[in-house]
């Protein structure tokens, strides 16, 4: 029986592309750029050098220039050092000042008096915290509740920090059910660590190992039509896909 429902933050309780987008806006107003695109290769480099970051070999803002040089290079802009971290402030700027959709509001609200609800996100404590506030996650997820990795020293897709989650909540792997966007992180990391797992895969990305998600989901309104069942039980049990 399900009886916690953890979740990702980025690109997952917000769509990340948002501030990612105005951030560009706002630098290159006349410039034209396939910045979906951009946005999530992005993603991939951040996710490729993330536990170098975390480990201390390469630091948050080498690991800031490194995704953005390459990310937009990709798509045909160049940009030095000092242009990337720039893009970087803008960046954090429109982060906070992002929100949940009115249904994940709405959702939560109705969640959290039946389910215990949490958090596991990967990023530096600080930056993290900046945006669970913006979002006023903490009105239906208690701040105990929310496992950063850089307050840990570990990051998903390890074990561990599921296991501290596991720890601090007093459940079993098996009464736990994971929601995140990204496959090598949240749903590898989930299911490495014995979880049920939510694969909320509205960017249609393939994926990239065989861990295999229970459900998966391509939009905000099949996400919370899936874990409204859950919250029920009408689930006799979770399946394979």
């Amino acid at each position: 029986m399900i009886k916690a429902i953890v979740f990702d933050v980025d690109d997952t309780l917000y769509d990340l592309s948002g501030p990612f987008k105005e951030a560009f806006h706002e630098l290159y107003p006349l410039e034209e750029l396939d910045l979906e695109g951009a946005f999530l290769a992005s993603r991939r480099y951040s996710d490729s050098v993330y536990a170098k970051s975390l480990s201390g070999e390469m630091s948050m803002e080498d690991m800031y220039v490194y995704r953005f040089q390459n990310a937009f290079h990709d798509y045909g802009k160049n940009m030095d050092a000092q242009e990337a971290l720039h893009f970087q402030e803008i960046y954090e700027k429109h982060q906070h000042m992002i929100h949940m959709t009115e249904a994940m509001q709405e959702f939560l609200k109705e969640l959290s008096d039946k389910m215990v609800l949490g958090i596991i996100t990967n990023g530096p404590s600080g930056h993290q915290w900046d945006k669970i506030r913006a979002l006023e996650a903490t009105r239906w997820i208690p701040k105990d509740h929310v496992f950063i990795s850089g307050e840990h020293g570990v990051a998903k897709p390890e074990r561990r920090i599921f296991e501290l989650v596991q720890e601090k909540l007093k459940l079993q792997p098996q009464e736990f059910c994971y929601v995140g966007d990204s496959y090598e992180n949240d749903i590898e990391g989930a299911k490495g660590a014995g979880w049920n797992a939510i694969w909320y895969n509205h960017r249609n990305h393939r994926p990239t190992g065989s861990a295999e998600p229970d459900y998966m989901v391509r939009s905000e309104k099949e996400l919370l039509e899936l874990l409204s069942q859950v919250a029920s039980g009408k689930y006799l049990s979770f399946r394979r896909m």
